[in-house]
């Protein structure tokens, strides 16, 4: 029995370790869209509904058409939100948290693999999108802090420390 857990925490050590090396060449997560289809202004944008703040990118495409996976990896959860509708929520490289809401359908499972560029949605107006036009909210999450992006100056500074801006990550910088 030792010997098995060691071999668990090994493996699992591996993995954790494995997941902050893995590349994650992001691609826009939804199919033919370009970057003026959002605004870059509005990550951590306030004052924004019941959050406060607007903690992604809101990227406008018609009803139905196909969200993609932006990177590689674990579909951790799919189902129904009260904010964000229908959504699909992906664990990535680096440990990072995929948020996709306002979806018409959801294409995947939970605990299946997706690449970058696979389909997992449509695009919708479900949640609080509702009567809105369609469109894909997203956003990312970092398990970990970054420190080095603190601003106390910053509205929600601790939390800010756990986003990272969607629009930045998908144009590279």
């Amino acid at each position: 029995m030792k010997k098995l857990l060691k071999i668990i925490l090994q493996v699992s050590l591996i993995i954790f370790i494995a997941g902050f090396f893995i590349p994650e060449n992001p691609t826009i997560p939804v199919k033919n869209a370009k970057t003026h289809d959002w605004n870059n202004q509005s990550f951590w944008y306030y004052p924004w509904g019941r959050s406060g703040v607007h903690k992604g990118i809101d990227i406008f495409a018609p009803e139905g058409r196909n969200v993609i996976a932006a990177t590689g990896g674990i579909v951790i959860y799919t189902g129904k939100d009260g904010i964000g509708g229908n959504v699909v929520l992906v664990l990535g490289a680096q440990w990072r948290w995929h948020y996709y809401a306002h979806l018409k359908t959801i294409n995947t499972t939970r605990l299946k693999w997706v690449s970058a560029g696979e389909k997992i949605a449509t695009v919708g107006s479900t949640g609080n999108a509702k009567g809105k036009p369609a469109h894909l909210h997203y956003s990312i999450k970092s398990t970990f802090p970054r420190f080095w992006r603190w601003d106390k100056n910053q509205r929600q500074p601790w939390q800010r420390l756990f986003y990272i801006n969607p629009d930045q990550y998908l144009r590279g910088k």
